[in-house]
């Protein structure tokens, strides 16, 4: 199982990088959100471990650590005001230049 993890997230983080380095704005702006989707990923599987007991359970047993989960959750709110910030600005350029692709705007150039 953690191969089948491992190879998930890898290629998860190979498709981000691959729409990162496309020329449309929107593509880069997706693989950015897929980048953040693949860290996200390996921070829960890396914090992970099989507990008997839910980390907010009373019951006695291992349980579950709660830090990865915060931890996770914060960047997800953290990475979706990044994304969002990111598509203001990608309407911003697509309204004022009429494209979305890179090539295509003038001022990027210099």
């Amino acid at each position: 199982m953690d191969i089948l993890k491992a190879f998930a997230i890898g290629t998860m983080f190979g498709i981000g990088v691959f729409q990162i380095l496309r020329r449309s704005v929107i593509r880069s702006a997706i693989g950015l959100l897929i980048i953040s989707n693949a860290v996200n990923l390996f921070l829960l599987s890396t914090g992970a471990y099989q507990g008997a007991v839910a980390a907010y359970a009373q019951a006695a047993g291992q349980r579950s650590d709660a830090l990865p989960q915060a931890l996770v959750l914060t960047a997800i709110v953290i990475s979706m005001a990044g994304f969002s910030l990111v598509l203001a600005l990608v309407y911003v350029l697509s309204t004022r230049y009429s494209t979305a692709d890179s090539d295509e705007i003038a001022e990027l150039k210099h």
